[in-house]
């Protein structure tokens, strides 16, 4: 029936609750202009929209808790009792959530001595009476009880639009029970978080069993003569009577004494003048801006109109053309492309793949123009199959996006929410997630590709605009954007590595696990599952007696984690193999096995680069990870030889920067000591040891001394504390205290730095490299004190760790320029932290030898030389 009535019910406390949290990390940035703190207001906002467009119900209620005074406190005092104090930040801005809802036309209530539940539960059954399809949302999944025929029950799963939607048959399907059952199921195992009874040591898995031999509470009770003894049946008969009171504190009263009828729920829509006053109060521009575009009648149409092209033609190009290849996974090196969508704001074309990749005409605009699109890197790599080698992009939207923000991800449909005004389904609405994602039908399919090019055509002004602002246009074209470029080629080239290597490691690392194993086994006195945190702690902690103060008992036993094992080691001898045993499983499964599948059928591997993963600025390297194979290990290290040249009478080259971080902080801190050591040429941790120590020559710093000054000059750069650096050395926590402050005494600069940039995060809210690259910390004016420390620290490490980076991404885009232009054979491979690999022809080594000293040399010029160690060899091993 299509007309029929929708009754939309909300459990308005629950779902405001967990819309505060759902925003909690950025709690921060979201404030009114008056201060107010408005992210649960927001986030109950986007809960709003999302269910009025997927329900579009005719009626709506949002119920709320009147007090923590109700009908069920009467029968049990506790109930509810112990759950934390409300933070401040959300009890603020709950009266704001009742004014929003007021202009949006949306009915709330509340009823003294009962519940929010209550409410809903009586208001669903006049609505079943009435024949109404009903929706009840919450964050507390007590209301599943209400499911029925009529009602589904849906609750929130994470952030504020994405929801578990419970019918009595999912409710069966996924636990086996019926929603009356649900109620018998509470209140045997109770509910910490209501703090319901429940029967004691009962959890969810027995109670599923009692319930599905007995039926119900009364069932079990019923049939509890008959049960054999145990200490199951002795809680039961002990606990009777908190049973059956925990299942009237649980079952909702579907007969509360309201005070309203269905009659007064009828959804007609916001005061839009109202609603748009108060978006106005809360600092919720973009909404604003919205709601008056709908109220002009201006909104853009939902969907993009576009037609189906399966022969491309020249008509179909010009100068700003925008691109986008789709795909239904993220690793672009072993996906096809599923669809292709070009065009500008006057027209869209959608085609499928290979078709449309394959025409001459469209092959010819792509290595004749650079391309306004979406992720060039991937494109890149996508259409090198095809002969296609495309310039530099005019503009790539996913990297713009990633420069003005890293606090969300970098999304078309995030693109589109916070920059755009078009709305724009996510990928896993349209494709599913998991094992049933699928491209679903072609018309559904193309429209969703069109709805992806309007929304980067629509946005693509904002970002360039928002990017020139904050003088990051040059970060865009100048470093991203080429970088992008030079990563395609690398990837692309891969690194060859030997199979046969990885192997033998493979058969040498199991000897050494299995010796471990039986070690480990003999100073245990016997045979135990190693790999078990159980099972150990029994062992380390029951049977050998290991000192109790060094671990934490938890519910699942106690702790063997590597911190709680690496302060046991040095009075253990069976501690010291166990960890010697999980460092070497862990690199044989991750890496020796894991890379050995990695390989690829041209016998190399070809890591996918990640740019606009950190917030930093920083390179990450995915499938698989080559930046985190553990080098610290010789077992780790050795790894390396099986990555070798692709063809003989080559070698591997490998350069890094010296302490790179500490030179920019001597640049950006201009401390006039760290600069004239560096300048003087000394060794930076053994001048740091002389003036912080009080050595009158290099000769006199021991090596304990330069490796103490090793931790304080790097533990300043990420603005380590007192405690930390304790902990670090082994010292007390005063003599630690007196080490950094003699640090800042002898290196003055460095602490104005520190107070400086605190001080500009507190003001801006966000702080910057040497080249504009952001950070936003929305954390710097956190009430918890040791989230604001955090956050002071990271606007202390970023411009030194970004500004780091970004002389790397320099360097390498010089350096493949420099490449081009010398018509080298030599090319890079591969780049790890500070570290660029090439593979190099023994022919032109002394000239690449050279030329990459000169380049990551010059990339920028510092206050302090730059300076680049190199080496070469057979093996990545050898180069390092």
């Amino acid at each position: 029936m299509e007309n029929k009535k929708k009754l939309l019910l909300i459990d308005g406390s629950s779902v405001a609750f967990r819309a505060f949290f759902a925003l909690y990390q950025q709690l921060d940035r979201f404030k009114a202009p008056s201060g107010l703190h408005t992210n649960a207001i927001y986030g109950f906002q986007l809960m709003l929209t999302h269910l009025l467009e997927r329900v579009q119900p005719s009626h709506i209620l949002v119920a709320f808790d009147a007090g923590k005074t109700t009908f069920r406190t009467e029968m049990f005092a506790d109930y509810k009792g112990g759950r934390a104090k409300t933070p401040d930040e959300f009890r603020e801005q709950f009266p704001f959530i009742r004014q929003l809802l007021e202009v949006q036309g949306i009915r709330h209530y509340e009823l003294e001595n009962y519940e929010a539940d209550d409410i809903i539960g009586t208001l669903d059954k006049l609505a079943e009476a009435q024949e109404f399809d009903v929706t009840i949302v919450s964050g507390d999944k007590d209301l599943i009880q209400l499911t029925d025929a009529n009602t589904v029950v849906e609750i929130s799963k994470k952030g504020v639009a994405e929801f578990e939607a419970y019918t009595p048959a999912y409710l069966m399907e996924k636990m086996g029970i019926t929603p009356a059952q649900f109620i018998d199921l509470k209140a045997l195992m109770g509910d910490k978080s209501d703090n319901i009874p429940g029967v004691t040591k009962i959890g969810e898995k027995t109670g599923l069993k009692l319930l599905a031999e007995y039926g119900s509470l009364e069932g079990i009770y019923e049939n509890l003569d008959g049960m054999k003894q145990s200490k199951m049946k002795e809680n039961l008969i002990n606990d009777r009577d908190q049973a059956f009171l925990s299942k009237t504190l649980a079952t909702i009263n579907t007969q509360s004494p309201i005070a309203i009828g269905l009659e007064d729920l009828v959804y007609q829509g916001p005061d839009v003048p109202a609603l748009g006053q108060f978006y106005e109060d809360m600092g919720f521009l973009q909404l604003k801006q919205q709601l008056d575009q709908a109220a002009a009648g201006t909104a853009p149409v939902e969907h993009a109109a576009y037609q189906v092209v399966t022969e491309p033609t020249a008509e179909m190009f010009g100068p700003e053309t925008f691109l986008h290849l789709e795909l239904l996974g993220e690793n672009y090196h072993a996906e096809p492309v599923r669809g292709v969508v070009w065009g500008t704001k006057d027209q869209i074309y959608v085609g499928e793949s290979p078709a449309v990749l394959e025409s001459p005409v469209f092959q010819a605009f792509l290595e004749q123009t650079p391309l306004y699109v979406y992720d060039f890197k991937k494109v890149q790599v996508l259409l090198a199959p095809y002969g296609l080698d495309l310039p530099v992009p005019a503009f790539d939207s996913r990297l713009a996006k990633y420069l003005l923000s890293t606090v969300e991800d970098n999304q078309i449909s995030t693109i589109a929410r916070l920059y755009g005004s078009r709305s724009l389904a996510e990928d896993e609405v349209i494709y599913g997630k998991g094992v049933k994602r699928a491209i679903p039908e072609e018309e559904v399919f193309f429209q969703h590709l069109a709805d992806k090019l309007a929304v980067l055509v629509e946005t693509q002004e904002s970002l360039q605009s928002q990017l020139v602002e904050q003088e990051q246009w040059p970060l865009l074209v100048d470093m991203e954007q080429p970088l992008a470029k030079v990563l395609s080629k690398m990837e692309l080239a891969g690194i060859q590595v030997q199979r046969e290597t990885l192997v033998d490691m493979q058969a040498e690392n199991q000897a050494v696990i299995e010796g471990l194993t039986q070690e480990i086994y003999d100073l245990a006195g016997e045979e135990f599952n190693i790999n078990s945190p159980k099972q150990l702690g029994i062992i380390l902690f029951e049977k050998m007696g290991l000192p109790l103060e060094y671990t934490k008992k938890t519910k699942t036993g106690y702790s063997t984690a590597v911190d709680v094992l690496e302060r046991l080691a040095p009075i253990a001898p069976i501690v010291a193999k166990i960890l010697d045993y999980r460092q070497i499983t862990k690199l044989q499964s991750t890496y020796v096995m894991g890379l050995q599948e990695a390989i690829a059928e041209d016998g190399k591997i070809h890591t996918r680069y990640v740019q606009d993963l950190t917030q930093t600025g920083r390179l990450s390297s995915t499938d698989p990870n080559l930046q985190n194979i553990p080098i610290r290990l010789e077992q780790g290290r050795l790894i390396r030889k099986a990555f070798v040249p692709s063809f003989e009478d080559a070698v591997l080259m490998s350069s890094d920067y010296s302490q790179i971080e500490l030179r920019v902080l001597a640049h950006i801190s201009q401390d006039e000591h760290l600069i004239q050591a560096f300048k003087d040429g000394l060794d930076i941790h053994s001048s740091t040891a002389m003036r912080v120590f009080g050595r009158a020559s290099a000769a006199e710093v021991t090596d304990l001394d330069r490796r103490n000054a090793k931790a304080v000059n790097f533990g300043v750069v990420y603005g380590i504390s007192d405690f930390g650096l304790a902990n670090n050395l082994g010292i007390t926590r005063a003599e630690a205290k007196d080490y950094i402050e003699t640090y800042f005494e002898r290196y003055p600069g460095i602490k104005n730095y520190m107070d400086r940039i605190v001080r500009e995060a507190r003001d801006q809210g966000y702080v910057e490299t040497i080249f504009h690259r952001r950070r936003a910390l929305p954390d710097i004016h956190a009430r918890n004190f040791q989230v604001r420390s955090f956050a002071e620290r990271t606007a202390i490490n970023s411009p030194i760790q970004g500004s780091a980076a970004d002389i790397l991404k320099i360097a390498m885009i010089n350096l493949d320029r420099a490449l081009e232009e010398g018509n080298y054979t030599s090319r890079m491979l591969l780049q790890v932290h500070d570290e660029i690999v090439l593979e190099v022809p023994n022919s032109e080594e002394e000239a690449i030898t050279t030329l990459l000293k000169e380049v990551m040399e010059n990339a920028i010029q510092l206050a302090v030389p730059l300076v680049a160690d190199g080496n070469k060899g057979k093996t990545w091993y050898e180069a390092k």
